[in-house]
C-alpha cells in the first residue's frame, strides 16, 4: 500500500511480464498500476502508465464497497467497468455479465439500483474529467505521477 488517506487506499504495482488483456490490449512489462480503493464508495480505479510514464488509460470498476483488514483488501466485483481512454473517451464494459449474475445471483432492486447510480455517478465525473477526492490526480501527467509515487514508496 503507498498511503492511506481516510477512506480511500492508494496501492501502485507493476506489471512484471507482458498481459494479453480482452479489453484493454497487450500491457507492456513494466506498466505502472496505481489502485484507488475507498473504504465507503461502490467503485475502484485503476490508473495505468506505460513503462515510459505516458497516462495509458483509466479503469473502473464498480464493486461492493470493499473492507481491509489485517492487510487483506475483500470486495465484491459487480462485472460493470469503465475503461477511460487518456482523451477521457470510454467505454462500459460488461454489462451483459452484470445483468446474467444480477439473475443468477438474485440481486436486490436496492443493489441493482446503486450499481446503476454508480455507474450513472461515475460517468458524469468522467465527463467532467473529476474524480471526487482525487482532482489532483485524475488528470495530471504521467512524470509528475512516477515522481511522486517513487518519493513515497522511499
Amino acid at each position: 500500500m503507498l498511503e492511506q488517506r481516510d477512506s480511500l487506499l492508494v496501492f501502485v504495482g507493476e506489471f512484471e511480464i507482458p498481459v494479453e488483456h480482452p479489453d484493454l490490449g497487450y500491457i507492456r512489462k513494466g506498466t505502472i498500476s496505481y489502485e484507488y480503493y475507498w473504504l465507503d464508495r461502490w467503485y475502484n480505479v485503476f490508473r495505468f502508465h506505460e513503462p515510459s510514464g505516458e497516462l495509458r488509460n483509466y479503469y473502473f470498476n464498480i464493486n461492493v464497497p470493499p473492507k481491509f483488514a489485517d492487510g487483506v483488501l475483500d470486495y465484491v466485483d459487480l462485472d460493470i467497468d469503465v475503461l477511460v481512454h487518456p482523451d477521457f473517451t470510454y467505454l462500459v464494459l460488461d454489462e451483459d455479465d452484470y445483468k446474467r449474475n444480477a439473475e443468477r445471483y438474485g440481486y436486490t432492486e436496492e443493489l441493482q439500483a446503486r450499481v446503476q447510480e454508480t455507474l450513472s455517478d461515475l460517468l458524469k465525473s468522467i465527463d467532467s474529467r473529476n474524480l471526487p477526492d482525487l482532482p489532483e490526480l485524475f488528470g495530471t501527467s504521467a512524470p509528475k505521477l512516477r515522481e511522486t509515487s517513487q518519493t513515497s514508496l522511499s
